[in-house]
């Protein structure tokens, strides 16, 4: 598998949403998150040190139980972003009037050393992600040996609803392609982490709305196709728009119905498989040599 970025992402549009001002965490990443620490419980390593990946989309407070669980473990908040990283400090950064300083272990808003920390935790954060393999090689580089990585991410049966009837009114994708479960487990290993675990779960939103649905679309991320609509369109659209999701989507029970697609993923970083012997370069004539004197030395 070579690096390469997703075919369906458009570059510019990901750095746009990557660069976006949203400073709180939407609900699903939060109770994503929180189905992800269910299965921290099968995890016997206890972390000295762990790594927040973008932590204010992906759950400010999934960080405060996280927090909780590990409470004597130092942390590392990475947010690329200084708009994101301000809200992170504020959010998560011990209060000295509470006495928090001097209880908790230490919390840090930047990007740990290589090989600092036994566990990165990163939230519905890859399937917007335009280098994901590059992003799992610092993930890699950031923990320690025996360390493990969480992860959880959107997957391609996410939306088919929406897609559905985007094709159905000959609309270019309302969304780009997410990736498959078996393709994050294939990128892992080139990334060089050992036993990837995957696993699936299928969760359906209901709204009473068009206007909400489409609210809370937004919140989550932005439709990076690159053959999405190429210009804004029209008040008329949006109503013809919000005519077809109550159209089409609307069940028996009067609600309107999404399906989202959620891939877990963990795996650790197993110790260095290969270690690189120096080269010795010996002419034809030196071969031949060697050759004749271990045909002619008899002990």
């Amino acid at each position: 598998m070579t690096e390469q970025p997703p075919p369906s992402i458009d570059p510019p549009a990901a750095l746009r949403w990557q660069q976006s001002a949203a400073t709180h965490t939407a609900w699903l990443h939060e109770e994503v998150a929180r189905r992800m620490q269910e299965r921290l419980q099968w995890i016997r390593l206890q972390p000295q040190s762990w790594a927040h990946w973008e932590a204010v989309r992906g759950g400010l407070a999934a960080h405060r139980e996280l927090a909780q669980r590990y409470p004597k473990a130092s942390c590392f908040v990475v947010e690329p972003v200084a708009q994101r990283q301000r809200a992170a400090i504020t959010a998560l950064a011990p209060r000295w009037w509470q006495g928090a300083r001097w209880l908790q272990a230490p919390t840090c808003f930047e990007t740990p050393a290589p090989g600092a920390v036994q566990m990165l935790w990163a939230n519905m954060l890859l399937h917007m992600c335009t280098e994901p393999q590059a992003l799992l090689a610092q993930w890699h580089r950031a923990l320690a040996v025996d360390g493990f990585v969480m992860f959880s991410c959107l997957g391609p049966d996410t939306l088919i609803e929406l897609r559905a009837l985007y094709q159905l009114l000959g609309w270019p994708a309302p969304m780009h392609e997410f990736t498959d479960m078996h393709d994050w487990g294939d990128m892992l290993v080139q990334a060089g982490f050992a036993e990837p675990v995957m696993d699936m779960e299928r969760i359906t939103l209901s709204y009473a709305d068009p206007q909400r649905l489409l609210q809370e679309l937004r919140e989550l991320g932005r439709n990076l196709h690159p053959a999405r609509h190429p210009a804004l369109r029209s008040r008329r659209w949006r109503e013809r728009l919000l005519q077809a999701l109550d159209g089409q989507l609307r069940g028996a029970d009067g609600q309107l119905t999404l399906t989202f697609e959620v891939i877990y993923g963990h795996a650790v970083k197993p110790e260095p498989r290969h270690t690189v012997r120096a080269q010795t370069v010996l002419s034809l004539e030196q071969m031949r040599a060697s050759l004749n004197q271990r045909k002619t030395y008899r002990g």
